[in-house]
């Protein structure tokens, strides 16, 4: 996805195929190409798909939280002068998503979450994190996943170089206080959008438990569970994944222009 990644004014982003956008947000650890396999699927299917790159580690420890974040993303979407979006999002991504929505509902037509944050207090880490203890991190990296195997070595060497960074641990954490602080129960019924819950029936970061409260609060959701996956569906699980959500989109009516 290299050659799709763009920059202009304060934001980077990777940007591929024309159509209706859908703004797509990344998790705490998680990287853009987590999302490659949605990327690819939906710019062939008459979607532009769009990753900002979140400011988590670069901001202002004081705009280190969720309502900030949820404002950056209501900038960029202004920014690239786009009316309203499909937004989606995975974990911390999710819950940033959410606020957005309960925020900017103007600038959302759809909104779709998987193993989000923002219900269930521990989603952040609850033993988080040990310093320069490698066993550790590689068996927090492979709890993500139903199958350890995709916590590839690349992915364990940068979770740990990224708890191994003061500065990156320090805002970790902040990141952490402020998902708890920004519990999202109260606003959900109020909260009118059409929403597309995508769960892995195996998450033990964010369990199906937190998957069934999402889809009792939020008045206009629908429910799809994957099976033998983690924390990560639209990367333990692409094609699955994808399925559902096209699916969803068309028995929503949001037909691409």
């Amino acid at each position: 996805m290299e050659k799709n990644y763009k920059k202009e004014g304060r934001y980077s982003f990777v940007e591929i195929g024309e159509g209706t956008p859908m703004v797509v947000l990344h998790g705490l650890m998680g990287g853009l190409s987590n999302f490659d396999g949605v990327a690819e699927y939906f710019s062939t299917r008459g979607y532009k798909v769009i990753i900002p790159d979140l400011p988590i580690y670069t901001q202002n420890i004081l705009k280190t939280n969720v309502k900030s974040f949820a404002k950056y993303v209501k900038d960029f979407i202004t920014f690239k002068g786009y009316d309203r979006v499909i937004l989606l999002g995975n974990s911390l991504g999710g819950h940033i998503a959410l606020y957005h929505t309960k925020m900017y509902p103007e600038k959302v037509a759809g909104l779709v979450i998987t193993g989000s944050s923002g219900l269930y207090e521990s989603a952040m880490g609850d033993s988080y994190p040990k310093r320069g203890d490698y066993e550790y991190i590689k068996s927090k990296a492979e709890d993500v996943f139903y199958d350890p195997k995709i916590a590839t070595k690349e992915l364990i060497d940068e979770v740990y170089a990224s708890v191994n960074d003061r500065i990156k641990l320090i805002k970790t954490l902040t990141i952490a206080k402020s998902a708890i602080r920004h519990n999202m129960a109260k606003d959900l019924p109020k909260m009118h959008v059409q929403t597309c819950i995508i769960w892995g029936k195996n998450d033990k970061v964010t369990p199906p438990s937190v998957a069934e409260e999402f889809y009792k609060l939020l008045p206009n959701s629908t429910l799809y569970w994957i099976d033998k996956c983690g924390h990560a569906a639209m990367m333990e699980h692409p094609d699955e994944f994808n399925r559902l959500l096209d699916e969803w989109l068309t028995k929503t009516h949001f037909v691409p222009h």
